[in-house]
């Protein structure tokens, strides 16, 4: 079993950065993704950005390409999300997960934090 643990969410101006974390309890596969996701109110959850355990490949959502920015800590079983130049937009519930077999599919992930809100305001 793996736990997942996000933190860092808040409120911040357009324009500004945040760093969510997210730390793991154990380990999955080293295949297997790692990634972040949204919620926003009234909408269905939606990728953002993933990575695997191992290699260093990254994807990200075409709205967060070269705004956001995935990466690990192996050591410390940690992975991170470096969001830049935040619009109103991107305004959700964020969360982690781990176990995916699918980087950008929801379903395909067997964990997930209790997610951590950020609020980008105008």
């Amino acid at each position: 079993q793996v736990q997942l643990v996000e933190s860092g969410g808040g409120l911040v101006q357009a324009g500004g950065s945040l760093r969510l974390s997210c730390a793991a309890s154990g380990r999955t596969g080293s295949s297997d993704a790692m990634g972040w996701f949204r919620q926003a109110p009234g909408k269905e959850r939606e990728f953002v950005a993933a990575m695997r355990w191992s290699g260093s490949s990254t994807y990200y959502a075409a709205s967060v390409k070269g705004r956001f920015t995935i990466s690990r800590d192996n050591a410390k079983n940690t992975l991170y999300l470096q969001m830049n130049s935040l619009k109103p937009e991107d305004t959700a519930v964020y969360y982690c997960a781990a176990g995916g077999r699918t980087i950008g599919v929801p379903g395909s992930y067997d964990y997930w934090g209790q997610g951590t809100q950020v609020t980008v305001s105008s």
